[in-house]
């Protein structure tokens, strides 16, 4: 499974506003700044967090974005999955309402249910308050010092 950038970019943005957690809405374009993210495209990943429920959006003049769930409640899996839409490392899998011609008789079939099983949990198992605790201890916690993401 490839993590596109904007994948990376939702992660990176969350670890963000969970360790701003009560400094009230913060702006897009601080967000933006701070992350070295151009506007336009942090707008698109808000969407799309938005959109599933794990940030809040308050537009006009004090406005801004803030966690909309708990980062003890919120796993990486889901920031991933809102950013990306699927965490399933081939195409024939992620084929919504539809089956893969070849599944009956697949044999590469079973590695990719593995893989993608392997790496749900993985990511399911890891949340937002851990990544910004150990952020806070390696000095990062805006996310850009040494993020090579």
């Amino acid at each position: 499974m490839m993590v596109s950038t904007k994948g990376r970019y939702a992660l990176r943005v969350m670890i963000e506003l969970a360790g701003r957690a009560g400094e009230g809405w913060i702006s897009l374009k601080d967000v933006a700044q701070r992350q070295q993210i151009s506007e336009k495209y942090l707008e698109a990943i808000m969407k799309s967090l938005v959109k599933e429920g794990l940030v809040e959006g308050l537009r006009g003049k004090g406005g801004g974005y803030q966690l909309a769930v708990s980062p003890q409640d919120c796993t990486v899996a889901a920031i991933l999955r809102a950013a990306e839409g699927s965490l399933t490392p081939v195409a024939c899998q992620g084929m919504e309402g539809m089956c893969c011609p070849r599944q009956d008789h697949c044999a590469t079939l079973p590695v990719w249910k593995g893989l993608e099983e392997l790496v749900n949990q993985y990511l399911d198992g890891i949340t937002l308050e851990e990544l910004v605790r150990q952020a806070t201890q390696s000095g990062s916690c805006n996310g850009t010092d040494g993020d090579h993401t």
